[in-house]
């Protein structure tokens, strides 16, 4: 069933600028995204049809892409993190390369700079299932070599954060 206000037109504002309370509000999804509107709201100092209509338009124009559940890896048998930095002729970027992600052990493949084509961040059962995911990468002809680094323990993990840092977007140094 369609809400009354679905069909209601578009406008400008649609398409405004994240704003703090826009930013506020990712913040508080990004803890938790099942959280009723009523909570939201009273977290960020809003009404709860305020905040509906915020986070229907951030859904709108792409800022919030997809609602998920966060999976533990080690809990589904997947407790071996590792990243693969692999190096390959032209830009990488192949079909056959791409197809990789199909693979559900495949959780990103990133474009990179400096002396590697593409960062695969993958998550597998055990070192034996690692190696058989670097044969099939090796099997590709494009490839031509990788290196692989094993994370050990992960002190964090988290989704893209809403907060900006001013010190940062200003140019300055921490300290």
């Amino acid at each position: 069933m369609r809400s009354e206000t679905d069909d209601i037109r578009q406008n400008k504002a649609a398409t405004r600028a994240l704003d703090e309370m826009d930013r506020k509000i990712l913040g508080a999804l990004a803890v938790d995204a099942t959280q009723s509107f009523a909570k939201l709201g009273a977290e960020v100092g809003l009404s709860a049809p305020a905040v509906h209509e915020r986070v229907k338009r951030l859904k709108a124009n792409k800022t919030i892409k997809a609602t998920i559940a966060q999976i533990d890896g080690p809990r589904i048998g997947k407790p071996l993190l590792a990243f693969i930095h692999v190096m390959a002729q032209g830009w990488g970027k192949t079909k056959g390369m791409m197809a990789l992600s199909e693979l559900p052990e495949v959780e990103e493949i990133h474009s990179a700079t400096g002396d590697t084509g593409l960062i695969l961040k993958v998550r597998v059962a055990s070192p034996h299932a690692l190696e058989g995911l670097l044969s099939l990468i090796y099997d590709l002809p494009e490839v031509h070599s990788t290196k692989t680094y094993v994370a050990l323990n992960t002190h964090l993990e988290r989704d893209v954060q809403a907060g900006i840092t001013e010190a940062l977007s200003e140019g300055e140094h921490l300290r």
